[in-house]
């Protein structure tokens, strides 16, 4: 992002965090104004459908007290009720739906004291039911009154129920009656103030609410005024609850965020044409300099930044002018010391391989000078089995002298065998491990059948070897171990992959050591370069191949080298 859109940027931020938190501060002001009456509203409410709900439950226990009296009154019912006589069952069936429109109830019932309905104004079919439990849960409720559940020939109907005993003679009767707790009873309690009241009852019984007209949607702000539900257990409740839509104050919010994005687009504009100008005239001196800097070449850092500025940006400018004056002298000294150093790093490798090279020889020219000492009439056949050691380290050094003759050199590219490498190392490791009292370690090896050739330089591929199999050798205790030097082919997506495997049962490395193993000049051996490994490595990749490295402290190490095998390998 250039320095002028982040200008640009910056400025719309500016303009727009004042105007956005002034604005929504006043919403939030006038909706939280707004919630306070909702809430005050469906406070107040809740208090009067508390107030109507006792008062109902009262004019409830009223309309029974008139009906005791009626039956007290009423001859032929009472006698009926005392003596149980049939040729008046039907009358005493149809009194109580008679008796319920009169007083205005719409429940009620007439039970003797075991229970058994006698008569039922809500529904007739009633009769002979026994149900105690139902009046003695309304009655516990006492005079607040309780919500129950009752059938009729229409379904099961929640009412607002009280009892009355009624005593004719030795007989005691239950009176039980209610009104009902439907959508129209919800009404009333709503008073049409617009905020809503529905009733929840205990599961299974229905949920009752207002009509959808006067029910309103996204409801919140509620405040619940419980009743006894009876039938339920001793701490059922009902609740009559009351609440507020939330929709206005959504209308009202959206409203206000329409006309404060509508202001704070248009401060957005006018910021980025304010912004513009003014990023325009601080950029452009700076657009220059970075032009003039992308000019410059590390290899010849003869730019200038000189200026008659007297602002920051001529400030800026001089400072780079002084140091482009630096760098040139920085640039002087860093091709001398590059120079200096590759000397240095050609000559540290010249002695690290050319001591690999001479070990074999050297052991073996000790090995024929002890055999002269000892076994002077074996030395002819010793010599002679040895030779070619002594001839495969010449030619070695021999090639390795020509390649650093070039210096940089192409690399040699023709087919290896890579298992003929592998033996003449093994051998020549095996001569070194020679002593003069006997082998002190063993180098064996492991080679599969039908290698296919590596495409690339011998001597890379020998130095590759040589440098592992040293470097496993020198790693075993000094009561010996074990070096092992195997070959296998595994098939890859590019074609057969060639894996060479060097194993030894040396001391091993833990993880910090392993994972520097690769580093130039990072060396565990006393007296050590640090280069042999790093070596490995760039001959590896030169190699198109890939080394990798397994170790564990006391279990000694695994290095498995892949290369690409097949006369196309490496070519570049």
């Amino acid at each position: 992002m250039t320095f002028r859109s982040k200008l640009l940027v910056a400025c719309v931020p500016l303009a727009l965090a004042p105007l956005a938190f002034f604005g929504l501060r006043v919403r939030d002001e006038v909706v939280g104004r707004l919630e306070a009456q909702y809430r005050e509203r469906v406070a107040a409410l809740a208090d009067v459908v508390q107030a109507d709900v006792a008062r109902e439950a009262a004019a409830v226990g009223a309309r029974l007290d008139r009906v005791a009296e009626a039956i007290k009154a009423d001859n032929r019912l009472r006698r009926a009720l005392l003596d149980g006589a049939h040729t008046d069952r039907t009358y005493v069936l149809d009194y109580a739906g008679h008796a319920m429109g009169l007083v205005g109830l719409d429940v009620l019932r007439i039970q003797d004291a075991e229970g058994r309905v006698l008569s039922s104004g809500h529904f007739r079919n009633e009769y002979d039911v026994v149900d105690a439990a139902l009046p003695a849960a309304v009655a516990r409720a006492g005079d607040s009154g309780a919500l129950a559940a009752v059938r009729t020939p229409g379904g099961e109907v929640l009412a607002l129920a009280r009892v009355r005993e009624l005593r004719l003679g030795p007989r005691v009767f239950t009176l039980l009656g209610g009104t009902a707790v439907d959508t129209a009873f919800l009404d009333r309690l709503a008073r049409g103030t617009g905020l809503g009241v529905r009733l929840e009852a205990p599961a299974p019984h229905s949920v009752a609410e207002q009509t959808p007209s006067a029910a309103p949607a996204g409801s919140a702000y509620a405040r619940a005024v419980t009743l006894r539900f009876a039938g339920a257990g001793p701490d059922t409740v009902a609740r009559f609850v009351v609440h507020a839509s939330l929709e206005p104050l959504a209308a009202l919010r959206a409203q206000m965020d329409r006309w404060l994005l509508v202001a704070a687009a248009a401060a957005a504009a006018l910021a980025l044409a304010l912004a513009s100008v003014i990023a325009a005239r601080l950029s452009r001196p700076l657009a220059e300099l970075a032009r003039h800097a992308a000019r410059v070449e590390l290899d010849d850092p003869d730019a200038s930044f000189a200026t008659r500025r007297r602002d920051e940006i001529g400030a800026l400018a001089r400072v780079l002018d002084a140091m482009m004056q630096r760098l040139r002298a920085s640039a002087a000294r860093l091709r001398e010391a590059e120079r200096r150093a590759t000397v240095g790093e050609i000559a540290r490798q010249v002695n690290h391989d050319v001591r690999n090279g001479l070990i074999p020889i050297r052991n073996v020219v000790a090995h024929l000078a002890e055999l002269a000492r000892e076994r002077p009439d074996e030395l002819p056949r010793v010599f002679l089995e040895r030779q070619r050691t002594l001839d495969a380290g010449i030619e070695y050094l021999h090639s390795l002298a020509a390649n650093y003759a070039r210096l940089s050199p192409e690399p040699v590219r023709k087919p290896c065998d890579v298992n003929a490498v592998a033996r003449a190392v093994a051998s020549d490791a095996a001569a070194r491990a020679m002593g003069a009292s006997g082998a002190r370690a063993v180098v064996a090896t492991d080679l599969a059948p039908s290698v296919p050739p590596v495409l690339g330089d011998p001597v890379a591929l020998r130095r590759i070897l040589e440098n592992l199999v040293v470097n496993a050798l020198e790693s075993l205790d000094d009561d010996g171990g074990r070096v092992l030097v195997a070959t296998r082919v595994e098939r890859g997506e590019d074609g057969p992959r060639v894996v060479i495997e060097v194993a030894d049962t040396g001391r091993g490395m833990d993880e910090a050591q392993r994972a520097r193993i690769f580093e130039d000049f990072y060396t565990t051996k006393p007296g050590g370069t640090g280069l042999g490994l790093s070596i490995v490595r760039r001959l590896v990749s030169d190699l198109g191949g890939r080394i990798e490295v397994e170790s564990a402290v006391g279990q000694g190490t695994r290095f498995r080298i892949e290369l690409p095998g097949g006369v196309s390998a490496g070519r570049e």
